[in-house]
This record gives structure tokens, sequence and C-alpha cells, in this order.
């Protein structure tokens, strides 16, 4: 056989053998709507071949369930963009506890500039006595701790309070999960290391950046953020591109895939304050206990989410490159993160697509 021929069949076989085995970490098809303007390029549902039966029962359900906007993206593109109850495109709403996921991917961004190492503790930005505890077990808790909800410490004001002494000892620093607004220090360590105000760093390394609006604003001592459904939509197409926008890297790949995969050993449905679908058990907020299976079974397994109180939500689907928001007040009296309107919402979402 010529040696010419022969190289050719070992590189085709080569690529052959990479085809089966290499998983493409982007989709070739991503859309990015401008960083100005209203325009926003769709895709319909017949384009997509789902069932147009599915969408009436869909926005029905979440009519009767206080929803004031609910979005679906497929590669970037609308899908469904539909407004209840007096709210529009241009209306500002909370983000409640899904927007810890802002602080979580400004975190990223603050160590890959060089301002923070996720490992180094706590008191090193702060200073000592951010806590009651005594220094030793202080010194315990790393920023990264405050990412993965592990700090092991206890507020005597339900979470809310994040003021030094409201900040007790629980249990050591990556030996317990609890759900906690201590992560809020995470945007005092930035400021602190940046040198600049949260807001400025936050709007200049990601609001401006993606094209969002918004703005944040202290309710209960917790830093929440409120904008219009569009840019919810903004950061949930981010996250889904793995920390990409367009041909511009806002958050590394790396740190991204680490944000949204399980960042401990106590809860596996939870990463850097992401929620994680499809795990074999997980923990719910304000509660020690573990529950087995996924967290939403009617949802798919590689689904991650934001979820915020009053069923504030951003479902993130890669394996459907789909991203999914909805906002309004709470689907059944007062709801925490979690709640039934998931499990319902989803079998209902899927009824487009299967």
């Amino acid at each position: 056989m010529p040696k010419t021929i022969y190289n050719l069949l070992i590189l085709l076989l080569f690529a052959s053998c990479n085809s089966e085995t290499k998983i493409p970490t982007t989709n070739t098809d991503s859309y990015f709507p401008p960083l100005t303007g209203t325009n926003w390029e769709t895709k319909s549902i017949a384009d997509l071949n789902w069932k147009q039966s599915a969408v009436q029962p869909l926005l029905d359900y979440l009519q009767i369930k206080n929803t004031k906007s609910f979005m679906i993206l497929v590669n970037g593109r609308i899908v469904m963009e539909n407004y209840f109850n007096g709210h529009t495109a241009n209306t500002n709403w909370y983000w409640a506890s899904a927007g810890k996921t802002l602080t979580a991917t400004l975190t990223g961004i603050a160590e890959q500039e060089g301002f923070i190492n996720l490992d180094t503790k706590v008191s090193t930005y702060l200073g000592n006595n951010w806590t009651s505890l005594a220094l030793n077990k202080e010194n315990l808790i790393t920023a990264k701790h405050l990412l993965t909800m592990t700090s092991g410490l206890e507020d005597l004001d339900n979470g809310d309070c994040v003021t030094a002494d409201c900040l007790t000892y629980k249990a050591d620093a990556g030996t317990r999960w609890a759900y906690h607004n201590v992560y809020v220090k995470l945007q005092d360590i930035i400021a602190q290391a940046t040198n600049q105000t949260w807001t400025n760093y936050f709007n200049a390394r990601l609001r401006d950046k993606i094209g969002m609006d918004g703005n944040w604003i202290t309710v209960d001592n917790n830093s929440v953020y409120t904008s219009t459904t569009r840019s919810m939509a903004r950061f949930g197409l981010l996250i889904l591109n793995k920390g990409k926008w367009d041909n511009n890297i806002i958050l590394n790949e790396n740190y991204c895939n680490t944000a949204t995969t399980t960042s401990q050993n106590i809860n596996s449905g939870y990463g850097y304050l992401w929620w994680i679908n499809g795990k074999s058990s997980y923990h719910l907020p304000q509660s020690q206990l573990q529950f087995s299976g996924s967290i939403i079974p009617s949802a798919p397994n590689d689904m991650f989410m934001a979820l915020g109180k009053n069923d504030q939500k951003i479902y993130v689907v890669p394996s459907k490159n789909m991203v999914i928001i909805r906002m309004g007040n709470a689907a059944d009296n007062s709801n925490l993160a979690l709640s039934d309107f998931d499990a319902v919402l989803w079998q209902k979402i899927r009824a487009l697509y299967q």
C-alpha cells in the first residue's frame, strides 16, 4: 500500500474514533441578541416541530398560577414570550434568591481576574470578627464555603441577618450544608478585593457586557436584583453557553462547569449557588433532611436552576439548548425556592416537545 494512502487511512480512523467520543461543548447554531435595542430573533413552535396544541394549556396554567412573565429560548432565539396580569416587557421584577447565581458568576470573574482565591479564608478580605465565632473557627471559612452553603454558620434570624452578632457557630466549615444569606459576604469580598463598589464591578464585568438592564436593591439586609424578563433570559443564555457571549469570554468555561455541578459531598443537588437536577439525592432550603431522587423528576436530568422565593425561575437545559424564565408571585400562597409548581410546570413544558 502506498505510504500516502496508508497515512490517510490512519488519519480517517483516528478522526472516526474521536467523533464517537468527543462531546461538543458549544452549539454552533447559538444566537446572541444585540446588546442594545429590542431586536431578538425568534423561532416558532412550528419551526421546531413542537406541538401547538400544548401551548394553550401551558399558558392557562401559568395564568392561574400568578405568573407575570414566561420565556423559552432555544439556541438563544425566543420561542415563547408571554406576559400576564399587567406585566410588560419593560417592567422590572425581583429575582429573589435566583439572583444568588449572579453573585456566583461575579465571584468567578473576580477569581479569573486574579482579585480573589476561592480557597482563601474570608477574614483575609473582610478582617477578623466578621462573625461571632472564635477566630480559630472563623478562619476555617473560605470563599468557597460561602459559594457552596457550607460555612457551618447559623443565623439567629432564620438566615436573613448577616451581621457579625447574627452569625453563630453550628459546625466546622465544610461539614454541614445549610441554605443561608451569608453568601452576600462574597459581594463584600469582591468590593474589597477590587477596590470598587459591588454595583460598579457587577455592571462593568457582567451587566453591560451582555446587554442586561436592572439594578440591585436592599431588602431585609439582603441584596436583591431586579430586571426585565429579557435581562434574566440574557443571563441564562450566557450560562448555557458556558460563560461565553458571542465571541467574548465573560466567565471561563472551567468555572462555569464547576459552578453548575455538585460542589460538595453533602447536598448533591447544589453547585455554586446553582441548584442541580438529576442527582440521586438533594436537600431543600430550611431543612437538614436528605431526599432521594431528582429535585424535579419531570424535568431533564441535565438541567440546572436559579431558583428564588415566590417562584422566580431560570431553568437551563444544555441537552435542549434551552433557557426558560418564569417571574411572578408565588404560584401557591408563599413558596420558597422549590415547590410542586416546578413539577407540574415541567410536565406542561415537556408536552410541547415530546
